[in-house]
């Protein structure tokens, strides 16, 4: 009898009946390839007549220790961990080619070797000569790290379960082939196996493995999306090649906040920890001028104050440019929607360009009013009050509405010299923020008169 064969999508993992020049699920093109199914054994046939053991069952009660956790003593690193590594965990870590994923888990390695931890570091993708020459640029060379180059998925499990190191590195985890599988290294089946395999071996043995992840074109992490199931941590390497600051987020993490980010600066000497990212971020702000205001914002527990830049310019166009750098397009639209329909500001004719300084992106609604605010600002070319951070969120209505955490965020405004802040009315600050005069606004038209004197 002959085999049945499935086609199915290496870019996000939709299956197909047949082969296509273009899958009809994400929109790639050449990316359908043939692979040969999972076979059911003997052994599957008969599970639903055999009888398995017994399963201890708890309660929500029951109370557990905390997991240990291990710090590598790069403060960064150990905050988007949640507090640091965890034993038996797996973790994944995505990124933009070039952006510096080797590198930051060379020095995690190092760190963590050098707090007690034995590791080992398994590359597919370099020979170990070039290891071993980043080592020695990072001043890392006399780290205790174990190094092995292998790409069989068989042979890298044989060694770890000989050498029972605390922390295992892939890099990467699509470069893995596991013999087992009909498939070329990289495809969806090789990637699920494989996967699979290294957070079973985690789970098993107790050894935290962190695996590297490729991204594909959209910046998501490349191969079907069970991968970021099977994981316990996700984490993505974010950052843009034009400036040196490179941000670390989860946007998974069964063992502490998601959100949570941590900031870097690639420096010739390898990734150097940013303790005060807001005052990174804000420190080319000598004088106010019009299109620029401060945004209060969080992210995950961390407030961190943004720049967001914006441009109104005549369009020679007949349809405007809309550019947006570090934020959702859409919002924008909703905003100048917002801004012509309730407060009868037109930007018809007017090319539009937004931008968040330093590389840094927002996706919390809270950013909306500096959003409005920037936009307006230069506009009517008029600069905001160099003391002045602002946030809230824009209703369709055009009234504003209060964001969480709002107290963190005036503390931190405080602590870097800002002494005024515009809010919502609708703000509750349950902590004391002494010291800052909070402007609050109930609605954007009421905003734009008192501010900008328009509307």
């Amino acid at each position: 009898m002959a085999k049945s064969l499935t086609f199915t999508c290496t870019a996000c993992g939709a299956a197909h009946q047949k082969w296509a020049g273009r899958c009809d699920a994400c929109g790639a093109w050449n990316t359908i390839v043939e692979e040969a199914p999972l076979s059911a054994g003997p052994a599957a046939k008969s599970l639903g007549a055999s009888r398995g053991r017994a399963i201890a069952l708890g309660d929500l009660a029951t109370t557990e220790a905390p997991p240990p956790r291990s710090s590598s003593g790069l403060g960064e690193l150990d905050r988007v961990l949640g507090g640091g590594l965890v034993p038996a965990s797996a973790i994944l870590v995505g990124g933009d080619p070039g952006i510096g994923k080797s590198t930051l888990l060379l020095q995690a390695a190092a760190a963590f070797a050098s707090s007690g931890l034995s590791c080992v570091y398994v590359s597919g993708e370099e020979a170990s000569a070039q290891v071993r020459m980043r080592a020695q640029r990072l001043g890392l060379a006399q780290a205790p790290v174990k190094l092995a180059t292998e790409t069989n998925l068989r042979d890298i499990l044989t060694t770890l379960e000989a050498e029972k190191p605390d922390l295992a590195i892939i890099d990467s985890v699509q470069t893995m082939w596991a013999d087992n599988v009909d498939s070329a290294p990289g495809s969806v089946s090789q990637v699920r196996a494989c996967a699979h395999e290294l957070t079973t071996f985690a789970k098993r043995k107790g050894t935290a493995v962190i695996l590297v992840g490729h991204v594909t074109k959209e910046g998501q992490i490349a191969g079907p999306r069970v991968v970021e199931h099977m994981v316990d941590t996700v984490l993505y390497f974010e950052g843009e090649r034009g400036h040196q600051f490179r941000i670390l987020r989860a946007v998974k993490n069964r063992f502490g906040p998601a959100d949570e980010i941590g900031v870097f600066e690639m420096t010739g000497q390898g990734l150097g920890e940013v303790p005060n990212p807001s005052a990174l971020f804000l420190s080319d702000r000598d004088t106010p001028v019009p299109g620029s205001a401060v945004f209060a914002g969080i992210e995950g527990t961390r407030p961190v104050l943004t720049e967001v830049q914006a441009l109104v310019a005549p369009s020679p166009l007949g349809t405007p440019r809309r550019t947006v750098v570090g934020l959702d397009s859409g919002r924008l639209s909703t905003i100048l929607a917002v801004l012509e329909a309730r407060c009868g500001i037109p930007f018809a004719g007017l090319d539009v360009f937004l931008n968040v300084a330093g590389g840094m992106r927002v996706t919390e609604p809270a950013a909306d009013l500096a959003v409005a605010s920037a936009l307006l600002s230069a506009r009517e070319d008029t600069p905001l009050p160099a003391d002045c951070v602002v946030f809230g969120e824009i209703s369709l209505s055009g009234a504003l509405r209060a964001v969480g955490q709002s107290e963190n965020r005036l503390k931190e405004a405080q602590k870097l010299g800002f002494s005024t802040a515009i809010a919502p009315t609708s703000t509750k600050l349950a902590g004391d923020v002494s010291g800052m005069k909070v402007l609050r606004m109930p609605d954007l038209t009421t905003f734009v008169g008192d501010i900008f004197g328009a509307g």
